[in-house]
């Protein structure tokens, strides 16, 4: 399915699971197995329930604020570039320390290390876009993919090194910039009046 597809590469780019390899590296240095087990559950289902609830209820609070698709188009695509900007221009690793393990998992690993603004901001623009089953499969596929990533993460972060993790962070972070600006000139695109 094509719209599938055009919603998981975006979501994919937004959720940028590998390049939060080293964030969820931090915040679990020291949790035993059975432990980070728990916690990835726990951050899979609040990804999973958050996202779920933004599709269902995210339009409609808009539309009651009097905030168009076209509005949030713009919004998003600034948001997301310099959300993208930040991550090309950072510099050395996160210094996150790790939180309290029953909880973990929900915040910040959930959210908003696997579903942050970033996606909300996809996810109801993609919703729109393509229809809402197209963009809840993309997003259910992608917080499994994140899952699975940070339960390997330790056997990807020696696999890749510190250098190949970055590299492919700072790819989809300029590929997220890209979207960005492509967001805020739809938006821009969607207020002009069209053409005699």
């Amino acid at each position: 399915m094509k719209e599938f597809g055009l919603c998981f590469v975006s979501l994919f780019v937004s959720t940028d699971a590998i390049g939060s390899l080293p964030i969820f590296l931090a915040l679990t240095t020291g949790v035993a197995p059975a432990v980070l087990r728990r916690i990835l559950l726990q951050s899979v289902l609040t990804a999973a329930a958050v996202s779920l609830a933004f599709l269902v209820i995210g339009k409609l609070v808009l539309g009651w604020l009097g905030i168009t698709v076209a509005d949030f188009m713009v919004a998003g695509g600034i948001m997301l570039f310099v959300l993208s900007l930040n991550s090309l221009l950072a510099h050395g690793e996160s210094e996150e320390k790790p939180g309290d393990p029953e909880t973990l998992g929900a915040v910040p690993i959930g959210v908003p290390l696997i579903v942050g603004p970033a996606v909300l901001t996809t996810l109801l623009l993609l919703a729109d876009e393509y229809g809402r089953l197209p963009t809840v499969l993309a997003s259910a596929a992608n917080i499994v993919i994140a899952g699975a990533l940070f339960a390997a993460s330790r056997h990807l972060h020696r696999l890749l090194g510190k250098a190949g993790t970055r590299t492919v962070s700072k790819i989809a972070a300029l590929v997220m910039a890209a979207f960005a600006v492509m967001m805020v000139r739809k938006g821009i695109t969607a207020f002009l009046p069209p053409h005699a």
